[in-house]
């Protein structure tokens, strides 16, 4: 019996150690961040679409709201945007990251903001690997922040 406990913990902890520097891994290429992610957030969820730019930032986007009508069928809108020209955007079509730049020396992705449509603040943001699947995304005011996942979508 000991032998079999030290064999599956000795199992765990490469399993553990192979998943940590795959995550690594894709810290190490700013490009890898590109694609698809599901959000679930305060009860609802969306997707996202992380996309490169021109200029090398990387934009995220909703492309798809659970929720995307209100009670009257009509789309909803982002209405508690503090840019009063952008509260007539679709949920489904808000922009959440903008000038999001890669950052070598540290592998992760920083040095932008990140908007939050359901509570209409912004954030610094700072967005690394948790694994392979999931997207750990950093929000913060003066310090004070919070975490949330993305779940990358299998095509």
């Amino acid at each position: 019996m000991y032998k079999m406990k030290k064999i599956i913990f000795t199992l765990l902890c490469a399993m553990t150690f192979s998943l940590t520097t795959f995550a690594q891994d894709l810290n190490s290429n700013g490009d890898n961040i590109l694609g698809e992610y599901l959000s679930i957030k305060d009860g609802g969820k969306s997707k996202i679409k992380i996309t490169k730019e021109a200029d090398g930032t990387y934009t995220a986007q909703v492309y798809w709201v659970e929720r995307a009508l209100d009670a009257n069928g009509n789309k909803r809108k982002d209405v508690k945007n503090p840019d009063k020209s952008l509260r007539n955007v679709d949920l489904d079509k808000v922009i959440l990251i903008k000038g999001l730049k890669y950052d070598a020396k540290d592998k992760e992705w920083t040095d932008t903001k990140i908007y939050d449509p359901g509570s209409g603040k912004i954030y610094s943001v700072d967005i690394e690997f948790k694994d392979a699947k999931t997207l750990k995304v950093y929000g913060n005011i003066l310090g004070i922040g919070k975490t949330v996942y993305w779940t990358r979508i299998e095509e």
